[in-house]
C-alpha cells in the first residue's frame, strides 16, 4: 500500500518588519492609541477631572477669589440643616419629576403606537412629532413663554374660544409648575421615537398567534404589545427621571425660580449659589447630593423591576 507523504513547512520565525507592523507595539497599535487619544484625553480632562475636583471642592469654602480651606463635612451639614432654599427646590423638583415622568411615559408610548401604523404619509407626521425634540432649549422656553403670556398668548387665546378665563400661568403660583408640565409634553418627541424602535423590533408572529386564539386590538395591545414594550418602558423611566431632575433652562428663562420660589428647581438652586454667590464649595456640595439622589432612585427603579420582560428569559428581579 502506498502511502502519500504530506511536507509539512518548517515553521518560520516572523521577520521584525512583520512583529512592527502587526504587534501590539507595532504601527497599526500606535496607529489605534493616537487616534483614540482625543476622546481619551477630553474624558480625562473635561470629565474624569472636574468631577474629581467638584468631590474635593465640596469639602471646602471656596470663592473663587481667595484660596479654597478644607471644611470637612460643612458643606453637606448646610444642606440639610440651614438652608431652607435647599428643601423648596428639592420639593418643587420632586413634585416636577412625580408628574412629568409619568405623563411623558403614557403620552409618548400612545402617540408612538399611532406612528407605528401603516397609513400614507405616516413618515410626515412621525417628523412632525420628533421635531419639537431638537429644537433648542432657550428657544423653545422663549416660544413657550410668549404661549403662556396670560394678556395675549395662544393657550390663554383657545381657552377662551370654550369659554374658559385662562389663568396668569407665570404670575400665579399654583399654575407655575402646571404649565412647565405642559411645556414639557411638547418635547414628547424623543420617547416617542425610542418607542417606536421598540414597537417595530416586536415579532409579528406573536400578533398572529393572538389572532389564530381569536383575539382582538385590545388583547393584542394588552397581551403583546404592552409586555413586549416593558425594556423600553424601563429605559425611559430611567432617563426621564435623570433628566427631571437637572431641569433648568426653563425656569432660569422663564421664571428665575419665581413666582414666590414656585419654580425653584435644584439645578437652579445649584447654579446660584455658583455662579450669582461664588459658593462654589457648597455649589460642588449640592451637586454631590444630587448625583447620589439620583443614584438612589435609579438603584431603587432597578431593584423593582421584575414587571419587565425580556423575550426568551424570565422577569428580571
Amino acid at each position: 500500500m502506498a502511502s502519500s507523504v504530506k511536507a509539512i513547512a518548517p515553521q518560520t520565525k516572523p521577520s521584525l518588519r512583520s512583529r512592527l507592523k502587526h504587534g501590539w507595539y507595532g504601527i497599526e497599535s500606535v496607529e489605534g492609541i493616537l487616534f483614540a487619544l482625543p476622546a481619551l484625553l477630553g474624558l480625562l480632562i473635561f470629565t474624569l477631572g472636574p468631577v474629581v475636583v467638584s468631590l474635593a471642592m465640596s469639602f471646602s469654602e471656596y470663592n473663587i477669589i481667595t484660596p479654597a480651606t478644607f471644611i470637612g463635612l460643612d458643606n453637606y451639614v448646610t444642606a440639610f440643616t440651614d438652608d431652607e432654599l435647599f428643601y423648596q427646590a428639592l420639593k418643587v423638583t420632586l413634585y416636577y419629576t412625580c408628574t412629568t415622568v409619568p405623563l411623558n411615559l403614557f403620552s409618548g408610548f400612545m402617540v408612538a403606537v399611532l406612528m407605528n401604523q401603516d397609513v400614507k404619509g405616516i413618515s410626515f407626521y412621525r417628523t412632525i412629532w420628533y421635531m419639537p425634540a431638537i429644537v433648542p432649549a432657550v428657544a423653545s422656553a422663549v416660544l413657550w413663554q410668549w404661549i403662556f403670556n396670560p394678556d395675549f398668548g395662544l393657550m390663554n387665546l383657545l381657552l377662551g374660544k370654550i369659554g374658559i378665563v385662562g389663568p396668569r400661568w407665570f404670575i400665579k403660583p399654583n399654575t407655575a409648575i402646571p404649565g412647565l408640565i405642559i411645556m414639557s409634553l411638547w418635547g414628547m418627541g424623543g420617547s416617542m421615537l425610542i418607542y417606536l424602535g421598540g414597537l417595530q423590533g416586536i415579532p409579528a408572529h406573536l400578533y398572529e398567534a393572538v389572532e389564530i386564539d381569536g383575539g382582538g386590538v385590545w388583547a393584542k395591545f394588552r397581551h403583546v404589545t404592552v409586555p413586549m414594550m416593558t425594556p423600553t418602558i424601563f429605559f425611559n423611566l430611567i432617563m426621564g427621571i435623570i433628566s427631571t431632575f437637572q431641569v433648568f433652562t426653563q425656569a432660569f428663562v422663564m421664571t428665575q425660580g419665581g413666582p414666590a420660589y414656585a419654580t425653584y428647581f435644584y439645578v437652579l438652586h445649584l447654579y446660584k449659589n455658583a455662579f450669582q454667590y461664588l459658593r462654589m464649595g457648597y455649589a460642588s456640595a449640592l451637586a454631590w447630593i444630587l448625583m447620589l439622589l439620583i443614584l438612589a432612585l435609579t438603584l431603587g427603579v432597578f431593584r423593582s423591576s421584575g414587571w419587565v420582560y425580556y423575550e426568551g428569559m424570565e422577569a428580571s428581579r
